[in-house]
C-alpha cells in the first residue's frame, strides 16, 4: 500500500524558512513523481514543485521560483522554502504520480498525503 505522509509545517514570519518532507512507502515501481501542491482557503488546488525518481529532474511553478527546492533522499522528498510570503500560507499536500510523467496537473496525480499547515504571519 502506498502512503504519502508530510511534515514539517508550522508557522513562520514572513522572509523566514520552512523544510517540508514527504516520507513515501509501499512503493513498488520503477518510474514515478513526487509533486507538492498546496491549497488555501478559498482558492483552487495550486502545483508548487515535482520531482522525478528515474533522473531527479524538478519542475516548479513560476510562483515559487528561486524560493523554493525540492529534492529526494532514499524515500523522502524534500520541500525547501525560503523567503516565505503571507501569500504561501496553505496547506501543502506531497501525491504521486506513477509513470514517466513530470506536470502539475493535480488530477493526474494518483496517490496523496494528508497534508500539512503552512502559516506565513506579515
Amino acid at each position: 500500500e502506498v502512503q504519502l505522509v508530510e511534515s514539517g509545517g508550522g508557522l513562520v514570519q514572513a522572509g523566514g524558512s520552512l523544510r517540508l518532507s514527504c516520507a513515501a512507502s509501499g512503493f513498488t515501481f520503477d518510474d514515478y513523481a513526487i509533486g507538492w501542491f498546496r491549497q488555501a482557503p478559498g482558492k483552487e488546488r495550486e502545483g508548487v514543485s515535482c520531482i522525478s525518481s528515474s533522473d531527479g529532474s524538478t519542475y516548479y511553478a513560476d510562483s515559487v521560483k528561486g524560493r523554493f527546492t525540492i529534492s529526494n533522499a532514499k524515500n523522502t522528498v524534500y520541500l525547501q522554502m525560503n523567503s516565505l510570503k503571507p501569500e504561501d500560507t496553505a496547506v501543502y499536500y506531497c501525491a504521486a504520480i506513477i509513470g514517466p510523467f513530470m506536470n502539475l496537473e493535480s488530477y493526474e496525480y494518483d496517490y496523496w498525503g494528508q497534508g500539512t499547515q503552512v502559516t506565513v504571519s506579515s
